[in-house]
């Protein structure tokens, strides 16, 4: 359904810098993070489209329910995030994703599309590590550091 790597929609560096960002976030947090890149939105609404793959990729069974998407369509120009029911309420709900979605957008405005969404990750991270901090006898890393590319 989904693939890992797909060159042709981020460059090596923007892979490499996307996944230490992912890594960096998660090393404070029991919180998860995914990122999702694809060519086009097969739906009109991104986040309906983030929530879909959130779900296809089991991201729900975190066992704090803190699992955040950021997820990209880069020809329609369109991006989502969609977090657990955890972490959307304890960071007040739309404001922040809103203010997160244009983070990227302000990156993706000078063509740094990996700067973007790294910048993202690392704001998803921080905010993850304030509501649900790294606890080294119980934490392990639920979910694939490794970027999903869609069609």
């Amino acid at each position: 359904m989904f693939g890992l790597f797909k060159k042709a929609l981020l460059s090596d560096a923007d892979q490499q810098r996307v996944v230490a960002a992912i890594q960096t976030a998660e090393k404070n947090t029991s919180g998860e993070v995914r990122v999702f890149v694809e060519s086009k939105c097969p739906q009109s609404d991104p986040v309906e489209r983030a929530r879909q793959i959130f779900f296809s990729l089991k991201m729900e069974h975190t066992q704090q329910h803190n699992a955040v998407l950021v997820y990209v369509a880069l020809k329609d120009h369109k991006m989502a995030l969609y977090g657990d029911e955890g972490i959307y309420v304890k960071t007040g709900g739309d404001p922040y994703w809103v203010q997160e979605i244009d983070v990227m957008r302000q990156y993706f405005k000078k063509g740094a599309i990996g700067e973007g969404i790294a910048a993202c990750v690392l704001d998803i991270g921080t905010a993850l590590s304030t509501h649900f901090p790294y606890d080294a006898a119980v934490d392990k890393n639920e979910l694939p550091d490794e970027i999903v590319f869609g069609d």
